[in-house]
């Protein structure tokens, strides 16, 4: 697992930019119900360790911020799924009978 989606802003960052191609800061703050500091605060993290990448610019005279999920970031999310799935199995497994 990856410690870096323990965080519960982070890890709902990646899942839903998991499903799109880019998104718009402001719409991740709102479908990820995250307020601005919060989300900045996690967008910083991804992109400092590569897992995501942010592109400023303007629409009309107002500024903009995009996010994506760059291709490691979308590979250490998933292995991270991976993970938790193989954990998952492992709970399921019946306990051996110590009588």
């Amino acid at each position: 697992m990856n410690e870096l989606f323990a965080s519960l802003p982070r890890l709902k960052l990646v899942a839903f930019l998991d499903g799109c191609a880019e998104a718009e800061f402001l719409v991740v703050a709102d479908v990820c119900d995250l307020s601005k500091s919060t989300l900045s605060k996690a967008m910083t993290t991804l992109e400092n360790a590569g897992y995501l990448d942010v592109v400023k610019g303007y629409v009309g005279r107002k500024p903009r911020t995009w996010l994506a999920l760059s291709p490691e970031g979308r590979t250490a999310y998933h292995a991270h799924l991976a993970a938790l799935a193989a954990l998952t199995r492992k709970g399921g497994k019946p306990r051996p009978n110590l009588d």
